[in-house]
């Protein structure tokens, strides 16, 4: 299998050129590769027969060396006067076949079809500098003249950096004309360079000239990795395979010389012919120095996105409990099969070896680790479309003690699991085959612990008697369903409350309904609405609750705040929920913003609209549940609040533990930490 990197998006910016260019200085020809890099692709497609340009000759020693070694019709040109006294002095003795000409490539002076092989290095590079108008007129002027004096079945050789604009403007070139395009990645790393800090991948191109013919299927082709040679359909595959080598060689270029414990680097691999990612592996460099050098862990299936695996600060825990100066954390990707971890490691080894530290001795086994020695277990029940939400999975995967847990995935956004339920084996009587065991979904269970956090917030209610309240009229309004985990749970365990839950996504709705156990009666009801309509229409109604909570994610990820969206935490609309809220009424809501700024500016909104106000950060995650209190009495103090809050979830404690199915929530221990803004 060939496995490639998929994420070159940093490596296209303008910095890792400019950075390049300003070391490369008057050393250019050395970035390149000299004869003993080159060779073994420069034999491959050269003979010695062969009549041989050099076009951009300068100083270089490529045609000595390749006149050394029996390749004799070599021809030299360069625009440089100076450059070609100064190469005729140094040859004419010792190669006195090879010839070297004041020429511009631009306009030369030979006879069409003069030439098997023109060979270039570096030339196109020096040449096309950006893509203004003037330098694309001359590149493709140049491209011509290599096209006249070639004949028909020569190639045309150009060894370049390929920076983006000469990638787009050779291949789809070269490629319109009908010639063949075949492409070899050159390994430089171990060169003579005296630079060795910084490489930039170098290529060999081979455009072998065909005679046009439009019915024929343009010849593209990438070498991969070394002798493999891939076929591929169109322009855009060929550049974008390119893009992702140099991206590979340029991070195996970074952590080949030295530890990168600033950051963790990442790269996506691919399987051959597939359009979904098939491993992502994160390099994790440990700060200390360790006697075990390197490992691999492989992350079990349907893992990757617990806090241990998923986070920077989770993997360097990972990563200092495994003892390893660098670990590559590899997840498994959904959509594919997996046999076990010994094919894995089959699969994987001879990339990562590529992976390697500075340290490590080659040669040496390298580890492949997991939890417990599992891959874990996933599988796919149902795949679908939202037109509010985009693309879903819904998949079952298998957690520790081989419970099975079943989630709901956007693929916009794979690493975050939208919903989860867990399922336990019940024996239920089916038609004609007795009983038999089922999964069905646990309604004890709490996938977020922000969902504990909330439904504690069910007790912050301040009233003279919860208990009765209880049973005799608490009315939640919930924005945001998801799997329906959260208005579940509370229906289980406090069947008298009415709970309206509002979803804006009817796909939502269904597959709550049909995947994950949530069941509307008449005390739990789904309406498919905009939550901020529905809330504004039931104030306008008179329509008031003891509870609002808002657990709805945004779709706009150019904000730092991801749940809610700004639209209702606006200030106009928090007094819309106050004035929807009963006298001792509470606010709930799970506010998830890695912007601080603006975390600061909801907060104090929240402050100044409602007239108490709690926050709860979740440990470990960026989720706030924050509790905001419409009491007329906001002169009460916060202790007593408190402690009547506590009572309350003693109250909701004793009722979940209740029954034949008993929560193993503590809500009066969830409180402990929750403090007054």
């Amino acid at each position: 299998m060939n496995l490639l990197p998929k994420n070159y998006n940093e490596f296209v910016k303008a910095e890792y050129w400019e950075e390049f260019f300003k070391k490369r200085g008057a050393k250019a020809f050395e970035w390149y590769g000299e004869y003993p890099e080159l060779c073994g692709v420069l034999h491959k497609y050269i003979k010695p027969q062969d009549n041989m340009l050099m076009v951009g000759c300068g100083n270089s020693q490529l045609s000595a060396d390749l006149y050394d070694v029996g390749y004799h019709n070599i021809v030299n040109i360069d625009i440089s006067d100076t450059v070609i006294r100064q190469m005729v002095d140094k040859n004419q003795q010792q190669r006195p076949d090879m010839k070297f000409l004041k020429m511009d490539v631009l306009n030369m002076e030979f006879a069409d079809n003069e030439f098997t092989v023109a060979l270039d290095k570096g030339t196109l590079d020096a040449l096309m500098v950006d893509s203004s108008e003037k330098v694309v007129h001359d590149v493709e002027q140049m491209f011509n003249e290599i096209d006249r004096v070639l004949k028909l079945m020569g190639r045309y050789i150009c060894i370049s950096l390929l920076q983006q604009h000469i990638l787009d403007k050779v291949i789809q070139f070269f490629s319109e004309k009908g010639w063949a395009v075949r492409i070899h990645r050159i390994h430089t790393e171990e060169s003579g360079n005296s630079d060795k800090d910084f490489h930039m991948p170098v290529f060999a191109l081979i455009f072998t000239k065909f005679k046009k013919n439009p019915k024929l299927p343009k010849i593209l082709e990438v070498f991969s990795q070394q002798d493999k040679n891939e076929r591929l359909g169109s322009v855009e595959d060929v550049i974008n395979l390119v893009k992702e080598m140099q991206y590979f060689a340029v991070i195996r270029q970074r952590i080949s010389k030295r530890k990168v414990t600033e950051e963790q680097l990442s790269l996506t691999l691919y399987g051959d012919m597939e359009t979904t990612p098939r491993y992502t592996l994160t390099i994790v460099d440990s700060t200390n120095k360790l006697t075990n050098k390197f490992a691999i862990f492989i992350v079990p299936q349907g893992r990757e996105t617990e806090w241990m695996f998923a986070t920077n600060a989770g993997r360097i825990q990972l990563s200092e409990s495994a003892g390893f100066e660098r670990l590559v954390v590899v997840t498994l990707h959904r959509n594919h099969t997996y046999t076990d971890i010994d094919a894995i490691q089959a699969e994987l080894s001879t990339k990562v070896m590529e992976l390697a530290p500075p340290t490590f001795k080659h040669g040496t086994k390298v580890p492949f680790l997991s939890v417990g020695n599992s891959i874990g277990w996933r599988k796919v029940f149902k795949s679908g479309h939202s037109e509010i939400s985009g693309d879903y999975v819904v998949e079952e995967v298998q957690g520790d003690g081989n419970v099975i847990y079943r989630r709901l995935v956007f693929l916009s956004n794979q690493n975050v699991v939208q919903s989860e339920a867990k399922l336990k084996p019940v024996s239920q009587k089916k038609k004609n085959k007795g009983k038999q065991l089922s999964n069905v979904v646990d309604k004890s269970y709490l996938a977020c612990q922000h969902h504990v956090a909330m439904v504690a917030g069910l007790a912050c209610v301040q009233c003279d008697d919860f208990s009765s309240l209880l049973v005799s009229g608490l009315s939640v309004l919930l924005v945001g369903l998801g799997g329906g985990g959260l208005p579940t749970y509370i229906h289980t365990y406090y069947p008298e409350i009415e709970i309206d839950v509002v979803d804006i996504d009817p796909e939502i709705v269904t597959l709550a309904t049909e995947w994950f156990g949530f069941v509307p009666d008449d005390k739990l009801k789904a309406h498919v609405d905009d939550g901020l309509v529905y809330i504004q229409t039931e104030k306008e109604k008179g329509r008031r609750r003891y509870v609002i909570m808002l657990d709805v994610n945004g779709s706009d990820v150019s904000v730092g705040m991801s749940c809610p969206p700004e639209p209702f935490v606006d200030e106009n609309f928090l007094h819309c929920i106050k004035d929807s809220l009963f006298n001792g009424g509470v606010f709930i809501l799970n506010l998830v913003c890695r912007d601080d700024m603006l975390k600061t500016q909801v907060k104090q909104r929240i402050e100044k609209v409602f007239d108490v106000v709690f926050c709860h950060q979740i440990e470990d995650e960026v989720n706030e549940v924050i509790y905001a209190l419409s009491v007329d009495n906001s002169s009460v103090e916060s202790s007593k609040l408190k402690s009547a809050w506590e009572k309350n979830c003693q109250v909701l404690d004793k009722l979940a533990r209740r029954g034949s199915v008993k929560a193993d929530i503590d809500l009066v221990k969830e409180i402990e930490n929750i403090n007054i803004l």
